[in-house]
C-alpha cells in the first residue's frame, strides 16, 4: 500500500525512542513529519524519506495525527506550547514516562486547546519498535484510538486500549515498572559477587533468566491470592523471606558489597511479620504496602 493511503503523522521528540516510532512509520508508508529542538537528530530519519520542519507549530499542522515521545509530560506540554492553536481539531498521543496525575494534567491542557488525547505507554526498548510481540497500552478518547489504531498499531503487534480515562497507561506503566529497578540491580549485586570472585558476569546470564522465568510462573498465583485478599496458603511465606535477610547480610560481607538497599525490603517483612502475617504467603507484602510506615 502506497504513502498516499496511509493516515499522515508527526512525531515530536527525536530521542532514541521517537527516531524508533518515526522510523517505523516511514517504514510502513506514512507521511511523516518530525519535529525536535536538536535539528540534526531529524537527519538520520529525513535520509529515509521524512519531512523535517523548523517549528513544531508546522509540524503539528501537516499531520492530523501527533505522536509526541518526550522525557516528560512537563516537557511535551513545554515543546508543544507555540504549536498549541494549531493543535486544535487534531488527535495528540502521547508515549512519555510520568505519574497518573501527569496524564490528567496533560489530557486536560490538551483538551483546553480543542485536541483530542490519548496517553500511552511503550513496554519495550526501541530497537524491538514495530515488532509483532511489541506491548503499547494507551489510555484516554476512544475516538482517536479508533480512528488512528491501524496507524498506533504500526510502532507494536501487542497494541491494548485500557479504557476512557486519560491516566491508565500511566497508572500500568508505574504499576509493572515498579519492578524493573529492583531487578535489576539484584542482578547487578550479583554481578557483583561474581567478580568479586573473578568469574565473568556472562556465566550467570542463563541461570538470571531462568530466575526471572520463575518468577514469571507465580505472578499468576500471587495475582489471585491478592485479588482475593487470602494469603493462607503460601508457596513461600513471608518468614521465609525474612529468614533469607540473614543470608544477602553474609553475601555483603564476604564479597564487599553494599547491601544497604536491601534495608527497606527487610523492614518491609519485619513490618509483616509484625502484623501477624509470617505465615502468609509472601504476596500478603501488598496490604503492609497499602499502609506506609508512619515515619515513610
Amino acid at each position: 500500500m502506497t504513502g498516499c493511503h496511509r493516515t499522515p503523522v508527526t512525531v515530536i521528540g527525536l530521542g532514541s525512542m521517537g527516531s524508533a516510532l518515526a522510523g517505523a512509520f516511514i517504514d510502513a508508508g506514512h507521511r511523516t513529519t518530525v519535529w525536535n529542538r536538536t535539528a540534526s537528530k531529524a537527519e538520520p530519519l529525513v535520509s529515509k524519506g521524512a519531512v523535517h520542519t523548523q517549528t513544531v507549530d508546522e509540524a503539528v499542522a501537516a499531520s492530523p495525527l501527533i505522536i509526541a515521545c518526550l522525557t516528560t509530560y512537563e516537557n511535551t506540554i513545554e515543546a508543544l506550547e507555540p504549536a498549541a492553536a494549531t493543535l486544535q481539531g487534531r488527535a495528540l498521543v502521547s508515549l512519555n514516562s510520568g505519574s497518573p496525575a501527569g496524564a490528567r494534567q496533560m489530557a486536560q491542557w490538551t483538551l483546553r486547546h480543542g485536541a483530542r488525547y490519548l496517553d500511552g505507554a511503550i513496554k519495550n526498548v526501541p530497537s524491538a519498535v514495530g515488532a509483532e510481540d511489541t506491548l503499547l497500552y494507551y489510555g484516554g478518547d476512544n475516538t482517536v484510538f479508533d480512528e488512528f489504531a491501524s496507524a498506533l498499531r504500526v510502532l507494536g503487534g501487542d497494541t491494548v486500549y485500557l479504557g476512557t480515562d486519560a491516566d491508565l497507561a500511566a497508572l500500568y506503566e508505574m504499576a509493572v515498572g515498579g519492578t524493573l529497578l529492583p531487578a535489576l540491580v539484584g542482578f547487578f549485586q550479583g554481578a557483583a559477587a561474581m567478580q568479586a570472585r573473578g568469574l565473568e558476569v556472562a556465566s550467570m546470564v542463563r541461570f538470571s533468566i531462568k530466575w526471572f522465568e520463575m518468577i514469571n510462573s507465580v505472578l499468576p498465583v500471587f495475582a489471585e491470592e491478592i485479588d482475593r485478599g487470602d494469603y493462607s496458603k503460601p508457596g513461600s511465606s513471608v518468614n521465609l523471606f525474612l529468614a533469607g535477610a540473614a543470608h544477602d547480610e553474609e553475601l555483603g560481607k564476604e564479597a564487599n558489597l553494599d547491601m544497604e538497599w536491601h534495608k527497606p525490603f527487610h523492614d518491609l517483612l519485619k513490618r509483616a511479620v509484625e502484623a501477624g502475617y509470617g505465615n502468609h504467603s509472601i504476596s500478603a507484602l501488598t496490604e503492609i504496602l497499602k499502609n506506609p510506615a508512619p515515619n515513610a
